[in-house]
């Protein structure tokens, strides 16, 4: 009985030896990582690189996702690094409100009378919403306290945000620009309520202090950024592999289908709206735990990294990658990431032309703007096209 159930699973990565060598790639990587670390090898990479490298993967992870919402279903989304940023907050607030009951709760109990669990909480609240001026915690954190249910709210949050954007979306069957408008819209708002103080998320502050992880103060920051390392190392193979397997069958046909002619598939008699609303969701989950894995080692989440150009940027990465495959958009995402961090993180060094000085702190987003465009006149396939070719040849 259970022949019939392993020969398909034999048969997608038979059929797909791509995933083989992607994974293959990943662990040498993560490997290699290790035993460089300051956490635990050689200490030749420093924890800081480690962090750049761990969030790195997790940009792949959500470019991925992004790929097969837009390079193989069609849907150009302008709004998946909200449902990027949201993973981070529901994650953060837990780190924030566990680090901050710590800190209150040693404090409050050296004076004479123990304190009561209210007056903790009153504590609690005050420490985190005194920089916005308030001292109440709001009802949108009654869940902080415990990390199952904000682990939860990670997943259900973005899931049922796009679940109720793309029903209302594709059952009025709004396709094209004007899709992409409307999720920008959608991100455009989110951001702005996120940058109010009364927003209960502390307003532009964000939450803060988030590389500090609760229970585990007695650990250096280069054993934790190795662990989150591991983790968004095993998150991407994870989430490349069940992308994979979802885009070899039926499934993907049908959704490659729904990009190249939507009005045929209709007549076909598929629910194409289904579909889209399946890949949408699925897709907007995957985001939310990539950002729950981003924002601690980034140590900050703030409504700026849910701006729409931040979305915009993610379309970017996926085209230089080369959209409608999935190593594609783990190459732009991981070549534009770790260029942009050289670039703008002082490792390039300034060019004095005598009359001007260029820093590239400043230059960057239009060295990315000619990279886009030369990548769409000569590579219009992106970066992943270019390994398709010396495949063939081969």
């Amino acid at each position: 009985m259970s022949t019939p159930e392993i020969a398909p699973r034999r048969r997608f990565l038979a059929e797909n030896p791509s995933v083989l060598w992607f994974l293959g790639g990943l662990g040498l990587f993560t490997l290699g990582v290790t035993v460089l670390a300051e956490g635990f090898g050689l200490g030749t990479l420093s924890t800081s690189m480690v962090k750049i490298l761990g969030m790195t993967l997790c940009l792949c992870l959500i470019a991925v996702a992004m790929d097969v919402v837009w390079g193989y279903c069609g849907i150009l989304s302008l709004g998946h690094f909200a449902f990027f940023g949201i993973g981070g907050y529901a994650i953060g607030m837990w780190l924030m409100y566990a680090r901050t009951e710590g800190i209150v709760t040693e404090a409050l109990l050296s004076a004479p009378i123990p304190p009561t669990r209210t007056e903790i909480t009153d504590a609690i609240a005050g420490q985190i919403f005194g920089v916005v001026g308030s001292s109440k915690l709001p009802v949108l954190w009654g869940f902080a306290h415990s990390l199952p249910l904000q682990l939860a709210m990670v997943v259900l949050v973005p899931g049922l945000l796009a679940l109720v954007f793309g029903w209302l979306a594709f059952r009025s069957r709004v396709t094209g620009v004007y899709l992409s408008i409307l999720t920008q819209a959608m991100t455009l708002a989110l951001s702005l309520y996120l940058f109010q103080n009364d927003s209960g998320l502390r307003g532009n502050n964000g939450l803060s202090g988030l590389q500090n992880i609760p229970g585990l103060d007695h650990l250096p920051q280069a054993t934790l950024s190795l662990w989150f390392f591991w983790a968004s190392a095993a998150a991407l193979g994870l989430g490349y592999l069940f992308f994979a397997w979802l885009v070899s069958g039926k499934f993907g046909s049908v959704i490659r289908a729904i990009r190249d002619n939507e009005a045929r598939v209709r007549f076909l008699g598929y629910e194409v709206e289904h579909y889209k609303l399946v890949v949408f969701t699925l897709t907007a989950i995957i985001a939310g735990i990539a950002g729950a894995l981003y924002y601690p080692q980034a140590g900050i989440v703030n409504p700026a990294e849910i701006a729409p150009i931040a979305s915009i940027y993610l379309a970017v990465w996926v085209a230089i990658g080369g959209r409608g495959r999935l190593y594609g958009a783990v190459i732009g995402a991981a070549v534009v990431s770790l260029a942009s961090s050289w670039f703008t993180g002082g490792g390039a060094p300034a060019i004095d032309l005598g009359f001007y000085r260029i820093n590239w702190t400043d230059w960057w987003l239009v060295l990315l703007g000619f990279g886009f465009v030369a990548v769409t006149l000569f590579l219009p396939r992106g970066i992943g096209g270019l390994f398709d070719r010396l495949v063939r040849k081969s």
